[in-house]
């Protein structure tokens, strides 16, 4: 295994342990503030930390006119789409089912690397969703259960779509550094995101920005999970294939489902421990064996 493909796997793993801690936050935090302000509040958190590192990187900026139509798809699927129907989904539903749906990510990627890339659908690959898809199940199973459920497993399954069709598609921006195009992309969401949070009857002055829950939420959502994961998770992308990438988004439901049941007091089974051996032994034949 090269050293690129050891640094981009280290890459994809934090990032995506990152985000199974977010569900949990999110959950914790939305029945304070709206899906659609939470995330729009998040990106400017996120924003103001990822332009002062890209100063302080001292990087070179040149926008290539033709990479502008691909920045402002990948912005409006990933950034903007996914993750307002992330967090919908999550506040409509659990932690863990939102861990658990959008884990389906892995597949789509394959099929999307597969008909944007032609990128082979090989038995490594095969094998490491079959192996993922059983974790994921015996972890949580899914726990239909609850007001408005269905809009929230849709919601997901939406989240789960456009966030696979944004990592690929991102592989096909050459010109920037991860930095550049995360900062980028969190752009065209606060674009996309500011008119609708100011014209659909939202008030921000219903937020306690003085509560230490908020606070600190919003600095783990807007720092941790956006700035840093994002910056992580784009770089992973360009050092390890389209399809293999997608199986450390698997490692979500693990975190997610730990922290669920320490933080939320969300059910924990002995499938949890069978679900997550599984999970990261898919990683691992994955990265091992693809290409052999």
């Amino acid at each position: 295994m090269n050293s690129k493909k050891i640094l981009g796997s280290i890459l994809l793993s934090v990032s995506a342990c990152i985000w199974g801690g977010m569900f949990v936050v999110v959950k914790d935090v939305v029945s304070v503030i709206h899906p659609l302000q939470l995330v729009w509040l998040r990106y400017l958190v996120a924003i103001v930390f990822l332009v002062l590192f890209s100063i302080l990187k001292k990087e070179k900026w040149t926008i290539y006119k033709r990479d502008i139509g691909l920045i402002v798809i990948i912005g409006l699927i990933g950034n903007t789409i996914s993750i307002v129907a992330q967090e919908t989904g999550t506040w409509l539903s659990s932690a863990q089912t939102g861990a658990v749906i959008t884990s389906a990510t892995p597949s789509f990627m394959v099929i999307f690397a597969w008909l944007i890339f032609k990128e082979k659908i090989t038995h490594v690959k095969i094998i490491s969703l079959v192996m993922a898809s059983i974790g994921v199940i015996m972890i949580v199973g899914i726990h239909l259960v609850g007001n408005n459920i269905l809009l929230g497993v849709l919601s997901l399954i939406i989240a789960a779509l456009t966030w696979a069709l944004m990592s690929v598609l991102i592989q096909k921006v050459k010109h920037y550094s991860s930095l550049q195009i995360t900062i980028m992309s969190t752009m065209i969401a606060i674009i996309c995101l500011t008119p609708v949070v100011f014209t659909n009857k939202l008030n921000l002055t219903n937020i306690d920005f003085l509560e230490p829950k908020i606070v600190l939420s919003l600095l783990y959502l807007g720092v941790i999970s956006t700035a840093l994961a994002f910056v992580m998770w784009n770089k992973g992308l360009t050092l390890v294939n389209s399809s293999s990438s997608g199986l450390f988004f698997l490692l979500q439901p693990i975190v997610g489902t730990l922290l669920g049941w320490m933080f939320l007091k969300e059910s924990i089974s002995i499938g949890f421990f069978i679900g997550a051996i599984l999970i990261i032994g898919s990683v691992w034949v994955s990265v091992r064996f693809e290409g052999k």
